[in-house]
C-alpha cells in the first residue's frame, strides 16, 4: 500500500502541477535565480510528503559543516531516494547532475530542469565538458549542485570507482566541495523483494568542506582520491544494517 501511495502521489503531482512548471519556465527567462528558489520550495514540499508517505525517518548530521555559499555536494549513491534526501537536506536551492537517459523521462524531466538539473552523457567527452562548464556557471550564479560520482546506484559496502571529472565544476566555480555520506536509503526500496517501499531510518551526514581551487595541483589530486574514504569513514560510524 505504501508503494502504491508514493507512486500515485508522484504521478498526480507531475500531471496536475504542469501549469506551475510553465510559470517557472516563463519566470526563468526573466529571473533564473528567483525561478530556482520557487522551484526548490515546490519540489521540497513534494519530496517531504513522499518521504513521509514512504515512512522514511531521516537523521541529518553535520549540516553545520555546509558553508554559507554555493557548494558542490559529492555523495555516495545507494537508492533512488538519495535524490529526495540530498535535495531536501542541503537547505538551499540545488540541482543535480543526472545521467543523460533521465532527460527522456517524460514530465519528470521538466521538473528536473526547473530545479537546475543537468544531464550528463558519459559517452560523449565534448558534451560532458559542456555540462561541467554549465554546472560551474550555475554555481557562480549562486546555485548549488549535487554530484553522485559513482555514476550508478550501488548497494554494496564497497563503492564503485568515483569518477573525478565532475570535481572540475568546483575548480572552475572556485566553490567548496562538501562530502555527503548516505546510509540506509536502499532499505526503503532497493533491498526489498519486488521493489516495494518499506519504512526505515536513513542517515545523511555532511562532512567537512574543502576548496579544490585553493590547493596546489598535486594536493588537489590527492584530496580527490581521498573523497571515497572520507565518505566511507562517515558511513562506518553508522549502525544501520544495509547489506544482506
Amino acid at each position: 500500500m505504501r508503494t502504491v501511495l508514493v507512486f500515485i502521489k508522484l504521478a498526480l503531482t507531475l500531471v496536475f502541477c504542469l501549469p506551475y512548471h510553465l510559470y517557472l519556465k516563463t519566470l526563468a527567462k526573466k529571473d533564473q535565480t528567483k525561478s530556482w528558489k520557487k522551484a526548490y520550495r515546490f519540489v521540497y514540499s513534494v519530496f517531504k510528503n513522499e518521504l513521509r508517505i514512504a515512512g522514511c525517518k531521516v537523521d541529518a548530521r553535520g549540516r553545520d559543516n555546509i558553508p554559507d555559499e554555493p557548494c558542490l555536494f559529492v555523495s555516495n549513491h545507494r537508492s533512488y531516494f538519495d535524490i529526495l534526501l540530498t535535495h531536501n537536506y542541503v537547505g538551499r536551492p540545488v540541482g543535480l547532475v543526472a545521467k543523460k537517459e533521465m532527460e527522456k523521462a517524460k514530465l519528470l524531466n521538466l521538473y528536473m530542469e526547473d530545479i537546475g538539473c543537468l544531464f550528463l552523457d558519459r559517452n560523449d567527452i565534448k558534451q560532458g565538458l559542456a555540462t561541467i562548464n554549465q554546472a560551474a556557471e550555475y554555481i557562480k550564479m549562486g546555485h548549488s549542485i549535487i554530484l553522485f560520482p559513482e555514476g550508478h546506484r550501488n548497494q554494496k559496502d564497497e563503492f564503485l570507482p568515483f569518477k573525478e571529472g565532475g570535481y572540475k565544476m568546483a575548480e572552475k566555480a572556485k566553490c567548496p566541495i562538501v562530502p555527503v555520506a548516505i546510509s540506509g536509503s536502499d532499505i526503503l526500496l532497493e533491498q526489498n523483494p519486488g521493489m516495494k517501499i518499506k519504512k526505515g531510518k536513513v542517515i545523511v551526514e555532511f562532512g567537512e568542506a574543502f576548496y579544490p581551487s585553493q590547493l596546489p595541483p598535486k594536493e588537489r589530486k590527492e584530496k580527490y582520491a581521498q573523497i571515497p574514504d572520507m565518505i566511507q569513514a562517515m558511513r562506518n560510524k553508522h549502525k544501520i544494517k544495509e547489506d544482506k
